[in-house]
């Protein structure tokens, strides 16, 4: 199936963040986005989402800790970090009580972006969250066509930018994916015209981003949904030290040589090579 104009357009987007932005610390290629799941909780249970099966990825109601954005804050400033960091992950990070705090701390050392449903947001939040620095509020609308004049009005009441917000349609039904990039959540999720596993074998994921759990584990990407398998904890020790460690690089080494072998890649149909190529490049020459 063809892309959704709107996915296209994000991608192209990202491509800017992610591989314009390649540069090294201590030799070691760097991430460029960084993903946090900052609560574990959703308002909407969706059908292509694991939140939609209780057993499989539960409401916890954990969030995370100032203590734990004020660690992650340095640690991207000790490594000079060049990248993005997006709000989103395993839950409605709107829903997060601290969100003003949260891209106020890290604007300081990264452009900062929000992924939500939209439901709790109203131009009082959206106009807070620009004074706070945020960079970029990416809204998924689930409901309809009628959405974007709610969403474009509400833009205009909190007096932001036009660029500000970027309204992504996702209304559509089983037969077009639902409008999104489909993937089977590592092995969660089987709703859609879902692709078999051994579809794709190579993955850039691991060698240009990680995601930040609220308990500060680190995973390898925003598809492992069951946390199987954690990089290390970020309270436990610095990022750069996950980032080159030995889990990390094994899983790296594994997908960029087209190894899809262990949990829970091997369960996983994400395309992984639409973002990265330059890092996966750079960490090629350094294997």
């Amino acid at each position: 199936m063809k892309l959704n104009p709107t996915i296209k357009k994000n991608i192209k987007r990202r491509q800017v963040i992610v591989d314009d932005k390649v540069y090294t610390y201590k030799n070691i290629p760097m991430p460029t986005w960084v993903e946090l799941s900052l609560i574990d909780v959703c308002n909407r249970s969706c059908s292509f989402c694991p939140k939609s099966d209780p057993s499989v990825a539960p409401d916890t109601f954990q969030m995370m800790s100032r203590k734990l954005i004020d660690k992650l804050h340095d640690d991207l400033k000790a490594i000079n970090y060049k990248g993005a960091i997006a709000l989103a992950g395993y839950g409605e990070p709107l829903l997060h009580k601290d969100i003003n705090y949260i891209v106020k701390k890290l604007s300081n050392v990264a452009p900062v972006e929000i992924i939500t449903n939209g439901d709790t947001l109203n131009s009082k939040q959206l106009q807070d969250l620009y004074l706070n620095k945020v960079n970029k509020v990416l809204v998924s609308m689930y409901d309809g066509p009628h959405q974007i004049d709610k969403f474009n009005k509400m833009a205009k009441q909190a007096n932001v930018p036009e660029d500000l917000m970027i309204l992504r349609d996702r209304w559509y039904n089983a037969d077009s994916e639902f409008g999104l990039k489909l993937t089977n959540r590592a092995g969660t999720i089987k709703t859609g015209n879902q692709k078999s596993p051994e579809t794709y074998s190579t993955c850039f994921y691991p060698t240009y981003q990680f995601l930040v759990d609220w308990n500060g584990d680190i995973f390898l990407c925003p598809q492992d949904w069951q946390r199987r398998v954690t990089m290390g904890n970020m309270m436990q020790d610095s990022l750069f030290n996950i980032w080159n460690g030995k889990i990390m690089t094994k899983y790296r080494k594994n997908l960029l040589n087209g190894k899809r072998c262990d949990s829970p890649c091997k369960s996983c149909n994400a395309e992984g090579t639409l973002l990265g190529k330059n890092h996966a490049e750079k960490w090629n020459k350094i294997y």
